[in-house]
């Protein structure tokens, strides 16, 4: 069991869906959160209808297969998310 930092957010080190109010979605470690933003690290981020697929076709199949990093860091504000989920908690496609 890695360290956790309170601090941080209860998320900290968690893998977490962010999922947006509008076309996209984004998958990776919860870095750091707060009332403005939410930090992402070893993430991946999706638009819906990319490769033909739905945001949610997309989430089910990183639940089953893992997270394919993209970016070292996404900072995305809060402004523009519409959930925060565990990815855990996701049945797999």
């Amino acid at each position: 069991m890695g360290v956790f930092r309170r601090e941080k957010g209860e998320l900290h080190g968690v893998t977490v869906v962010v999922d947006t109010k509008g076309p996209k979605v984004f998958i990776g470690r919860c870095w750091d959160e707060d009332a403005e933003k939410i930090v992402l690290v070893d993430a991946d981020e999706f638009e819906d209808g990319q490769q033909g697929r739905s945001k949610e076709q997309y989430i089910r199949e990183t639940a089953k297969l893992g997270v394919w990093k993209k970016h070292d860091r996404i900072i995305v504000p809060r402004v523009v998310v519409a959930s925060v989920t565990r990815l855990g908690e996701i049945a797999p496609a």
